[in-house]
């Protein structure tokens, strides 16, 4: 019973524990005003190897190189938009957790409602359709037949 109730202990603390080792001790900065806008600015940059993941509380070694990275950019002075310019301009879009929805991302926002929409109004006309029953399709024997059983 000890081993059940310690298995699910450590089932449920190590993932909220996870995220919180994944900034190294070497990696922060000094000046703790400066390390809060570095993990304020991280939330928002993916990992570029584990997806929608922030570089904030991945393992990968390319995440731990964009947080350095960036420390190294507000160190040397630039504002928090300057930072994340630099982080776009080398990477492009992608390392944006939420990209705008201006130019070629507009179509990939407005793709996946669309999509959707599209496939409610198919499904729609496709079960309407259906349900209707067309009398015209019928012979005169199973006319008939069909007025038969209703009265039944």
């Amino acid at each position: 019973m000890r081993a059940v109730t310690l298995a699910l202990m450590l089932a449920v603390a190590l993932p909220v524990a996870g995220p919180a080792l994944a900034v190294q001790p070497h990696e922060m900065l000094d000046d703790p005003a400066l390390e809060a806008r570095a993990r304020a600015l991280s939330k928002g940059l993916r990992c570029l190897v584990c997806r929608n993941e922030n570089i904030d509380d991945s393992d990968a070694q390319l995440a731990a190189d964009l947080r350095v990275l960036l420390r190294e950019r507000l160190v040397a002075g630039d504002t928090d938009e300057e930072a994340v310019a630099f982080l776009v301009d080398r990477y492009g879009e992608y390392v944006l957790l939420n990209p705008p929805a201006t130019g070629v991302n507009l179509l990939l926002w407005v793709a996946g409602p669309a999509m959707l929409l599209a496939g409610v109004g198919i499904a729609f006309a496709t079960f309407r359709r259906r349900g209707q029953v067309r009398a015209e399709e019928l012979s005169e024997a199973e006319r008939a037949r069909l007025t038969e059983i209703l009265k039944e």
